[in-house]
């Protein structure tokens, strides 16, 4: 009987996956395979997404990076089943004792009871508002959403309170809450903004296998523009050597679809990341992978990634600047803003609770 630390993934049992493998998390054992010496191929089960249920104490998360423009968010899911391999957010699953890998696609955390939390959170005292956001970390509008219906009564209680909210999402699902985000918008009180990294199909399904099509979002961001919620486009991130020659089709796409403002971001590899995205790289694009992350290494002072604040969105350099004065001249020249509006804080209200109405007589 012998082990091996391969950890890469047979083709059949990722299938519409992006991960390649599936290591385990930076605090767990080292996993090891065990072949019985037989060498007889065995059938094994393909990689199914799988549910658990969490209830947390809060709902509100807190940060002070200099990089972001929010304070709190909101995570209704835990892992991803969008499965983009490009994304920053990876890392976290370790703290679960889960992959980055694959785990992350396929071992999700649903939190059925976040409204519940959040609402008592609203109403404490020392709650002072300020914009909420949601979709930074993971989508909320992933396929589990159509089951479980976090974000949709999260939205339900930020709208009773009265309460800021800004979404990034390339789900579309979002289309169900327009009736919501419809109001709220009509108050200042909501932004959505549609990550769109590519309008090639065929690239989409590689990176980012369970999103809607490019076409597709394109379309969302259309109904969400009709409905008069205002929409950011974001190209978050931009891959080079794989999707830079798209900024401007993209900008020109989202601006006729309907978006007034747009932002983007540089690839980012923290952590597991760099590894998983490497072996996607010699998989789907082994022409070009070390051109890729010799454009990453160059914007990173020869790293994969660097952390440090001001630096990590956008990278240094002559080709981080290139992209960044491209972008630049392609948003002016199609007509689309920086930023949207500021959402208005001073509307929010703390509502009745269930059982205060009493106290109306």
């Amino acid at each position: 009987m012998t082990r091996t630390n391969n950890l890469k993934v047979d083709k059949d049992r990722r299938r519409g996956r992006a991960a390649v493998s599936n290591a385990p998390s930076r605090f767990e054992p080292a996993r090891e395979e065990i072949q019985d010496g037989w060498e007889i191929d065995e059938e094994r089960a393909s990689f199914q997404t799988f549910v658990e249920e969490e209830r947390p104490r809060s709902v509100i998360s807190r940060n002070s990076s200099p990089d972001l423009k929010f304070d709190r968010s909101i995570n209704p899911y835990r892992g991803c089943e969008h499965g983009c391999i490009y994304c920053f957010a990876r890392p976290s699953h370790a703290y679960l004792g889960y992959s980055p890998g694959l785990d992350f696609e396929t071992r999700l955390v649903a939190r059925p009871k976040a409204a519940e939390v959040l609402d008592l959170e609203l109403r404490r005292k020392a709650y002072n508002v300020a914009p909420m956001a949601i979709g930074t970390n993971t989508d909320p509008y992933q396929p589990i959403e159509r089951q479980y219906r976090v974000m949709r009564k999260v939205l339900e209680v930020l709208r009773d309170f009265r309460h800021p909210v800004a979404i990034v999402t390339k789900g579309t699902l979002i289309e169900r809450d327009i009736d919501i985000l419809g109001d709220m918008a009509r108050d200042g009180l909501v932004h959505v903004g549609v990550s769109l990294t590519t309008l090639d199909n065929d690239t989409s399904r590689n990176m980012e296998p369970r999103v809607p099509r490019p076409a597709r979002r394109l379309q969302t961001m259309q109904r969400l523009a009709e409905a008069g919620i205002p929409v950011r486009v974001m190209m978050a991130p931009v891959l080079p050597s794989i999707t830079d020659h798209e900024v401007e089709a993209v900008l020109e796409a989202s601006r006729n679809a309907g978006a007034r403002a747009a932002s983007w971001i540089m690839l980012r590899l923290p952590r597991e990341v760099s590894p998983l995205f490497r072996e996607w790289l010699q998989e789907h694009y082994p022409d070009r992978a070390s051109r890729v992350m010799a454009r990453v290494q160059e914007m990173h002072g020869g790293k994969d990634y660097d952390a440090e604040f001001g630096k990590r969105m956008r990278g240094e350099g002559h080709y981080a600047a290139m992209i960044a004065q491209r972008f630049e001249v392609a948003r002016r020249r199609f007509g689309l803003e920086k930023d949207l509006p500021k959402l208005r804080c001073d509307r929010f209200e703390v509502p009745l609770a269930k059982g205060d109405q009493l106290a109306l007589f």
